[in-house]
């Protein structure tokens, strides 16, 4: 009896010392996949050389994956043979109280199978698991001068695999070293570690992260709307331009051929200024006068806008759709006003302006992803089918928006209160109070 209960107990640790040894190789693997290589130079430059080593690894990872499935697998045999002689006698004695020799063996088998592998998955396989998702770069740096000695241990069996391996790549045509680049999501993420540290104030982070975010905003986010731009016709006498300038004071202006879908290009505010206030008397017809203007289409990115802006030498640019229809104006400034946030924009001059009483007032021309980042709502419902707030409001709605129509959605109220014909001049936003169940 004693010699079992030493044979049972010798078993058990030795199941105990195969789940470590597997939730170890778990652990390496998963923490040095997970590892960011911006956290990884960090850590290099404040002077923790293992931070190479795990870099190294990540570039060629064949020896690294080698050894973490030769120790999984040998682990996962042994773990099935010392399990099922583990727990199958005691299953077996349990269902032969009330079932025949041979179907208790059988069940018994099965049970102690199933016990076995589901302790294994658990505490070798998805705890170890999860623990390195949670830190990987800690794990990682941790573990990575024992694994290199693992490495070094099987080296010969690393170097078998290995080179079958990169063998069975270059046949598929795939790449045998990890070519993975920093990634905008690194930068953001370092950007927001840095401001945490307090290396960063909030403004910068923000100017930063909208940086990143040029290839994915459209050229629809920024730019003037067709209601709001102001434009000449070519024919337009100085008695018609000059109380324009005065009302509506611009750095550029279009020139159109009787509509605004029709551009000719644009004029300089500095040219007309000092006609206009000496009332010299001026004709868009002038030679010189017009400059042509870049047309961009509304499907570009912010990025992209800024490229043509560079590559034709231009600063502002009317923005058209596929029907040619002009939908909109932008300028070199309209974008670095993007780009800088709330560095550069005010309260008075922006799209939402935050009232006394604590509620809000914006245009109903207001772009979503100012919304969505002045009241912190992660996204629209279905915002890619509109624009702007007149565009959300007549998606909810269902139909044209008239005086005190109001919408609630992501703990706010918004509701018309000024309408010009059909147009949305203005909306009100006000934060709606917290069910007493919600959290804070």
């Amino acid at each position: 009896m004693k010699r079992m209960e030493l044979d049972l107990t010798g078993r058990i640790i030795s199941i105990v010392l195969l789940i470590l040894a597997s939730g170890y190789f778990s652990m390496a693997e998963i923490s040095l996949a997970a590892s960011p290589k911006v956290k990884l130079h960090q850590a290099l430059e404040n002077g923790d050389k293992r931070a190479q080593q795990v870099l190294d690894l990540q570039v060629k990872p064949g020896p690294f994956f080698s050894v973490i499935q030769i120790g999984l697998n040998a682990i996962a045999i042994l773990g099935g043979i010392i399990g099922e002689t583990v727990f199958s006698p005691y299953f077996e004695m349990l269902f032969r109280l009330f079932l025949s020799p041979e179907l208790s063996s059988s069940l018994g088998f099965f049970c102690s199978f199933f016990t076995i592998t589901m302790i294994f998955v658990l505490f070798a396989d998805l705890i170890p698991k999860r623990i390195g998702l949670n830190k990987p770069v800690a794990i990682s740096l941790s573990l990575i001068r024992s694994m290199l000695f693992l490495i070094w241990i099987f080296k010969p069996f690393v170097l078998m695999l290995t080179g079958m391996s990169n063998a069975i790549l270059k046949i598929m045509g795939l790449p045998i070293k990890n070519e993975t680049t920093i990634t905008s999501e690194d930068i953001i993420a370092t950007v927001g570690a840095g401001t945490e540290a307090g290396l960063l104030d909030r403004n910068e982070q923000e100017a930063i992260e909208n940086v990143m975010s040029l290839e994915d905003r459209l050229v629809t986010s920024a730019m003037t709307t067709r209601d709001s731009v102001i434009y000449f016709g070519l024919n337009d006498t100085f008695e018609k331009i000059r109380p324009l300038i005065e009302k509506n004071p611009h750095s550029k202006y279009l020139v159109c051929d009787s509509t605004v879908d029709r551009i000719i290009g644009y004029v300089d505010s500095k040219d007309l200024l000092c006609r206009a206030l000496e009332n010299e008397k001026f004709s868009l017809k002038e030679k010189g006068l017009i400059k042509t203007i870049a047309i961009v289409p509304d499907s570009l990115s912010l990025s992209e806008v800024l490229e043509t802006f560079k590559k034709q030498g231009r600063d502002f640019a009317a923005v058209v759709n596929e029907y040619a229809l002009t939908v909109g104006v932008i300028t070199l400034s309209d974008v670095m006003s993007t780009v800088m946030g709330s560095l550069v924009q005010t309260e008075e001059n922006g799209y939402i302006v935050q009232r006394d009483d604590g509620t809000w007032l914006m245009d109903g021309s207001t772009p979503i992803e100012e919304v969505e980042r002045t009241f912190e709502i992660e996204k629209m419902p279905e915002e890619e089918t509109y624009e702007t707030m007149a565009g959300f409001m007549m998606y909810m709605l269902r139909k044209i928006p008239k005086l005190t129509d109001k919408v609630d959605f992501g703990g706010y109220r918004f509701e018309v209160i000024d309408v010009d014909m059909n147009r949305i001049d203005q909306i009100l936003v006000t934060k709606l109070p917290k069910e007493p169940d919600q959290p804070d």
